[in-house]
């Protein structure tokens, strides 16, 4: 495990690339949580817990039985979420020398590796959104996202020689990973990073523990990825904000209702750079190896777990509205997207979202 000193350094190696004008690296904040909707019954006991992980912080919210009170020791608790966490962090970080990953991404090439279940579990969904979306989310976009400067390294920003684009190019690709049931290899010099379902997993993988300690009700939140279950403090569904795009942070432009429901934004109005008054996002198609260009401002996607919303959005995101639309529905996915136009935003939504909102 790695140590606390330790941990620090990567947060803070984290957080160094986010001073630019961005909020957040890979997605957006999904708004602030709404804690109830309707008819609200007697207030119950809830428990907030919250914490530094995966570069970011978690936030969770725990709400007892109508009329009961919480038996259980919150310190105790909290311990034992702050350690799964480094347990999942020990697995799928590309910021700890010695994870599970980084340990594969320097495996010899075409060499089979036996990888952890979580693991498994997580390149097999990056894997399954990667073939139904046609390669627009890839776990091994990353040489491409550190060329364009919105990698860990901070490059200055300017834009890639062609050269520069068809050598990245040449090292990602999700087709040169293999997976097989409890091993994977790569079969090209690929670095697999999967900072862009990771959060979700996160979530995912506390609300099992939050289940497996007989808590039926609560909202867990790591960097803007959140899943919820039974009823919140008011004892009425709860209800997640969706942002109003912009720089700045902005109010609800939309409250989602949900239950037993994960939901996760992904957008590119906060981290982008200019050149010569072209701007470039921090939303890389992994096709052509360079920004998105359409003008998709958010995709926010509702889905059972945080991981598939979560590399769902991204997915969107890179196809813009009209691609990622008609791919929504026919996926049958609950989808709202605010779409760029005529100097403000407008509003798409595939036919499933329609019973999250109004």
């Amino acid at each position: 495990m790695t140590s606390v000193v330790n941990q620090a350094m990567i947060f803070a190696q984290i957080a160094k690339t986010k001073t630019r004008l961005v909020l957040l690296a890979s997605f957006l904040f999904i708004g602030g949580l709404l804690t109830g909707c309707g008819q609200a019954d007697s207030p119950r006991e809830s428990v907030k817990l919250s914490g530094p992980t995966m570069g970011t912080s978690y936030h969770i919210t725990l709400v007892a039985e109508a009329g009961e009170s919480f038996g259980f020791e919150q310190a105790e608790l909290q311990k034992t979420i702050d350690d799964e966490l480094e347990i999942i962090n020990q697995v799928m970080s590309t910021y700890i020398d010695d994870s599970e990953l980084m340990q594969f991404n320097r495996a010899p090439v075409n060499e089979w590796m036996h990888l952890s279940e979580p693991l498994m579990e997580v390149l097999n969904i990056g894997e399954d959104v990667s073939q139904r979306s046609e390669g627009a989310f890839d776990v091994t976009v990353g040489p491409l996202v550190n060329l364009w400067g919105f990698g860990p390294e901070m490059r200055p920003e300017v834009v890639p020689t062609d050269d520069q684009l068809a050598e990245a190019l040449a090292l990602t690709g999700h087709d040169k990973l293999q997976l097989d049931v409890t091993r994977a290899r790569r079969t090209a010099p690929i670095f697999v990073d999967l900072s862009a379902l990771g959060k979700g997993y996160g979530v995912d993988w506390i609300a099992k523990v939050l289940q497996g300690r007989g808590f039926n009700n609560f909202m867990v939140e790591i960097g803007g990825e959140v899943r919820v279950a039974g009823v919140s403090p008011r004892g009425t569904p709860w209800r997640i904000a969706v942002e109003q795009p912009s720089a700045l942070g902005g109010s609800a432009r939309l409250a989602i209702e949900l239950d037993n429901k994960s939901v996760a934004t992904s957008g590119d109005y906060r981290n982008y750079f200019e050149v010569d008054g072209v701007r470039y996002s921090h939303t890389i198609d992994p096709a052509t190896g360079r920004p998105i260009t359409h003008n998709l401002a958010s995709v926010t996607v509702i889905a059972d777990t945080a991981a598939h919303a979560d590399a769902w959005a991204t997915a969107l995101n890179v196809l813009g509205p009209e691609k990622g639309l008609a791919l929504a529905n026919a996926e049958q996915l609950a989808v709202y997207m605010i779409v760029k136009e005529n100097g403000g935003f407008t509003d798409l939504r595939s036919v499933t979202f329609s019973q999250y909102a109004p």
